[in-house]
């Protein structure tokens, strides 16, 4: 199978928003594969690029999760805004790891020490510009320093939930889960034989 890379031509950048992240209209020009030339606009939101991590106990076969409001999602019919997901953070002029890492206490109050990078993914490339760097973890009651909870000063309330491997996996099916990395990581768990399914 062979790749054709378009030749692109970036014409003109407007920043239509910067109130919270940036948001700007791209007008380029593109290299269609048959040689001719066409002229595009599209948006791109940019909100910096972010890490997740599943942590995970094989022992007791359970994940830590986290549960907090998120508007997009109660505009777009999630009835209270609620949203069960992985422990998740933007970066802040540090590295993947050291983000998570940092996450991880503030959302969850578990210090995690060794974390390992299973992959990188765009979560929404044809609008927003993040890559999400992704990471699993063990963890054990006795790394537990906090009730977690997120960063008083960003007034961010997000509940700490243990949850049984098995009954997670059904928490997709029948929806209580609905967070495109959340359902990447339990999946990676489950594809690897790192928890049991039952």
């Amino acid at each position: 199978m062979s790749h054709i890379t378009p030749t692109v031509r970036i014409l003109q950048t407007d920043i239509l928003s910067d109130n919270w992240y940036t948001l700007r209209k791209v007008t380029f020009e593109i290299e269609k594969a048959d040689g001719t030339k066409v002229t595009q606009s599209r948006e791109a939101y940019d909100r910096g690029n972010g890490a997740v991590i599943l942590l995970y106990n094989k022992l007791q076969n359970t994940v830590v999760l986290t549960r907090q409001f998120r508007i997009p999602t109660y505009i777009n019919g999630n009835e209270d805004g609620m949203l069960i997901e992985a422990c998740a953070g933007l970066l802040e002029k540090e590295s993947p790891e050291e983000c998570i890492k940092r996450e991880a206490i503030e959302e969850t109050g578990y210090e995690v020490g060794e974390v390992k990078k299973i992959f990188e993914a765009y979560m929404s490339p044809g609008s927003v510009t993040e890559i999400l760097y992704f990471f699993i973890a063990e963890y054990a009651h006795t790394d537990l320093r906090n009730d977690g909870g997120g960063v008083k000063e960003e007034e961010e309330n997000i509940q700490v939930l243990e949850i049984p491997f098995p009954e997670a996996l059904m928490m997709i099916e029948d929806g209580r889960i609905k967070d495109g990395k959340t359902i990447m990581l339990l999946q990676y768990i489950q594809i690897h034989g790192l928890l049991a399914k039952a």
